[in-house]
């Protein structure tokens, strides 16, 4: 044992935040509770970080897109900067438009965000798309095709477009076990037949 203990309290104050916020919803078409991905996707930030606000942030990044929850709700309880992340990494919302009509915009903003955002933003949303690439390529193997018909969009080909543009806008993360395992699995998954 070191002498010295890590202070995780603002972290565990964001996972015990985030598993209220999400309690009683499932992951769509999983059969799991909903907090097992922004957890996991904590787990990939804590791969290529020690930051306690980035795993705090990976832990809430599905707050304002899944819940009833503010960005100044965030603000008031986790500061400024996970506020600012956790929003920088939320899809753009079209309100009063159903989320398969909009998603090709929402998609399409985000990976033009990403390009650009901060190193931190990155950081958190590449723990959440490695989360949803890992499930997409188990699903995938055991489902096939038929996997697309759990999505608002049910098209594989704008998924194989959406992740690999998340390639791309992650690209400066090249070299971390986290990217390399996320374009392993795109590339898996979304080979041209």
């Amino acid at each position: 044992m070191g002498n010295s203990e890590l202070d995780t309290s603002l972290l565990d104050n964001a996972i015990r935040f985030a598993v209220q916020a999400h309690a009683g919803t499932e992951r769509r078409g999983k059969g799991f509770p909903y907090i097992v991905h922004p957890l996991e996707a904590m787990a990939i930030v804590a791969t290529m970080t020690s930051d306690q606000e980035l795993l705090a942030a990976a832990a809430l990044h599905d707050i304002l897109e899944d819940t009833d929850l503010t960005v100044e709700d965030l603000r008031k309880t986790f500061g400024d900067r996970i506020a600012r992340i956790v929003e920088e990494e939320s899809d753009t919302e079209f309100p009063g438009t159903h989320a398969a009509d909009s998603w090709h915009d929402r998609k399409r903003i985000a990976m033009q965000h990403l390009r650009t955002a901060s190193p931190d933003a990155k950081i958190v949303a590449l723990g959440d798309k490695l989360s949803n690439m890992r499930a997409i390529a188990r699903d995938y193997a055991l489902q096939g095709d038929s996997l697309w018909n759990l999505f608002h969009v049910k098209d594989k080909e704008s998924h194989a477009w959406h992740y690999r543009g998340l390639m791309d806008a992650l690209s400066s993360l090249d070299g971390t076990a986290a990217y390399d395992e996320f374009k392993r699995l795109v590339l898996q998954v979304f080979t041209d037949e």
